[in-house]
């Protein structure tokens, strides 16, 4: 017996978030990472918006917070683009190397904070 289909993604979406989200526990809070350099990418899309930041000749993946969160900080997608200089001050992956999470980022003069 088939499964409708309604019925079959009910049932499979609480699955694909919990295999596709990362927890925030496998970043190391015991290290901050406060890097500035010039963007190569972003997206501002959920679950977290990702940016890619080249600092000292490295290419850094900088997870940040949902996209619901950073618009009600100020923080909207029109305000960074690619070529931006910004700073981030984060927690580096414990296992996946460069990488990391914002906890804020400094856009101009402006300071946001992530968490």
């Amino acid at each position: 017996m088939a499964l409708p289909i309604n019925l079959l993604v009910t049932l499979l979406f609480p699955l694909s978030v919990a295999l596709f989200h990362h927890g925030w526990a496998n970043y190391d809070q015991t290290r901050e990472l406060d890097y500035t350099g010039v963007v190569k990418e972003m997206t501002y899309e959920n679950p977290h918006g990702i940016l890619k930041l080249e600092h000292e000749g490295k290419t850094w993946t900088v997870v940040l917070a949902p996209t619901s969160r950073m618009t009600d900080r100020g923080l909207t997608a029109d305000m960074i683009a690619p070529e931006d200089t910004v700073r981030v001050v984060g927690y580096p992956h414990k296992e996946v190397e460069d990488e990391m999470r914002a906890e804020r980022i400094f856009v101009g003069n402006s300071k946001y904070e992530l968490r």
